[in-house]
């Protein structure tokens, strides 16, 4: 089962924008060390809108390849064109990726129905455990809680959510009309902490990233239900919940690690390195969190 921390792992690239597979090993085998329990390769923080069919292909069996079973891997396998992610899921599964993670569909912004429709035919369609991920603050589409439960109930392969709305009495609704095994997950580091001591089963963080050995202990003791360490440890981490997002993400996670000495500080158009005035509070949170 899917528990603990699992690091949204940034896609490194080189200084001609080419994806560094080299930096790559580097931080899988940097989050192997650190106890990192999952390993997300390809969502949004995986830059996957900017990387080719082709590309995003090559990253998540790369990645399955490096792990090499370690830790479960989870593929970023979602589109706003159900076809394709389909066609995604099914070359995830081929890699030997462990679940997908299918993103609800953003921009041309479906109805509820359109939503059930289009996790019904990936289910149908595909082999893989699959995780719902619902992020309104990116899609501009709200993965409705009872649609998600609807789900849940109507298909085995679908085995969780990734739920980043952050709300907390969303995530306790969802909680308490679950099916017994489906996963609540949080994919909102500042709440997440809370979430798992509610009953859900950790975090798909952009924390991770940076400081993965906090957010394994951090959500270790979540699960465990022993609240007051948690919440002392995730007190060190106040400063990178939110300065990792003080421009659009993964731009600070990626100046970060670069600080670190495991990646370039490079990103693919539209986004671009983060904003120099920032660095200040970046160095103070990597500070806090005890990193440098």
């Amino acid at each position: 089962m899917l528990q603990g921390s699992m690091v949204a792992l940034v896609t490194p690239f080189d200084a001609s924008g080419q994806v560094d597979y080299d930096a790559l090993d580097r931080l899988i085998e940097f989050h192997i060390d650190a106890g990192t329990h999952a390993i997300v390769a390809v969502g949004t923080t995986g830059e996957s809108a900017t990387l080719s069919h082709d590309e995003h292909n090559a990253v998540i069996a790369h990645t399955v390849n490096r792990v090499n079973k370690r830790v479960p891997v989870v593929a970023g396998t979602g589109s706003n064109s159900t076809a394709e992610a389909i066609e995604t899921t099914i070359a995830a599964e081929k890699a030997g990726a462990d679940v997908s993670l299918s993103v609800v569909p953003y921009y041309n912004r479906p109805c509820q129905r359109g939503m059930y429709a289009h996790f019904k035919a990936i289910a149908e369609n595909t082999g893989l455990p699959m995780l719902l991920y619902n992020v309104p603050g990116r899609t501009a589409s709200d993965l409705a809680d009872d649609t998600t439960l609807a789900l849940a109930n109507d298909f085995e392969r679908i085995i969780g959510i990734k739920d980043a709305t952050g709300d907390l009495v969303r995530g306790q609704y969802l909680l308490d009309n679950r099916p017994d095994d489906f996963l609540v997950i949080s994919g909102d580091d500042g709440t997440a902490v809370e979430l798992t001591l509610m009953g859900g089963q950790g975090d798909i963080s952009v924390t991770a990233n940076v400081a993965p050995k906090l957010m394994s202990e951090v959500m270790e003791l979540a699960l465990a239900g022993e609240r007051d360490a948690a919440i002392a440890i995730n007190a060190k981490l106040q400063g990178l919940h939110t300065g990792l997002f003080v421009e659009s993400s993964p731009s600070a996670s990626k100046y970060c690690l670069s600080e670190l000495g495991l990646i370039g500080n490079h990103l693919r158009l539209p986004l671009v390195p983060t904003d120099p005035k920032h660095y200040d509070m970046l160095h103070a949170a990597m500070r806090q969190a005890e990193l440098i």
